[in-house]
């Protein structure tokens, strides 16, 4: 395992801050010790409770910004549905964000081929009105976004020597 080290004042700082500076010190901390990027090299030296948050980070990057639909056109799908990922958040108490994961993925494996596929800016545009099944599941996560993130921070606040060693 490699480590992970965030030190006292940055993690104060971000509780200070609110949730989802918590949560976020965490995130930059483990990619900063991986050296920004998540590989199936980097992923080995990561235990499941870092790979977990940083699946969760990408997902709400993704979906707040783009949807389902765009998380998957980015390539992410794989690493959302068919890593133990929804598996890992009911294991944190998130039994609806699972849920809504499970949801996701029977769309998913519905529609990814269209959608991963290349495609110009119209064509991706295109794609949200050809897939409109992930509406009500992007609506869900906006919608529980801050109680998600709040959670997050909780599990990882309850958990920190899991994710972090604070200096």
């Amino acid at each position: 395992m490699i480590a992970v080290k965030i030190s006292d004042e940055q993690l104060r700082k971000a509780a200070g801050e609110g949730m989802d500076a918590f949560v976020e010190v965490f995130v930059d901390a483990i990619r900063e010790a991986i050296g920004g990027e998540l590989t199936a090299e980097t992923m080995a030296v990561l235990n499941a409770d870092q790979i977990t948050l940083l699946a969760w980070n990408t997902l709400h990057e993704e979906v707040m910004d783009g949807g389902f639909v765009q998380l998957i056109h980015n390539g992410y799908g794989p690493f959302i549905f068919k890593n133990p990922f929804a598996k890992a958040v009911k294991l944190w108490g998130m039994r609806e964000l699972s849920k809504l994961i499970y949801s996701a993925h029977t769309l998913y494996e519905k529609y990814k081929e269209k959608i991963e596929r290349e495609c110009n800016e119209e064509e991706f545009m295109a794609l949200f009105e050809q897939c409109p099944e992930f509406d009500d599941l992007d609506d869900e996560f906006v919608e529980n976004e801050e109680e998600w993130t709040n959670a997050i921070a909780r599990y990882i606040d309850n958990n920190i020597e899991r994710f972090a060693e604070i200096k």
